[in-house]
């Protein structure tokens, strides 16, 4: 009985190191690189399109506060 277990258990961790051996030779080959090349592009851009929206905002609200800009809301001089 004691055999058997210990041929299921290192059934086992056979399976489960060819696996993440599979997984590591999969992103480490052309394809893996291109998609982690992928996601760092998308996560620039990403970051880009935030800072940009929020540098917009904080000018829109630099320009009131000064008096520069009328607010579209407010009463026309």
């Amino acid at each position: 009985m004691k055999k058997i277990f210990w041929l299921g258990v290192g059934i086992t961790i056979g399976v489960i190191a060819a696996r993440k051996i599979a997984a590591a030779q999969g992103a480490i080959g052309p394809e893996g690189l291109n998609r982690a090349v992928g996601r760092a592009a998308d996560a620039v851009h990403d970051f880009a399109d935030a800072l940009r929206e929020n540098m917009n905002e904080r000018e829109t609200d630099l320009r009131l506060a000064l008096g520069v800009d009328q607010d579209p809301a407010g009463p026309r001089r």
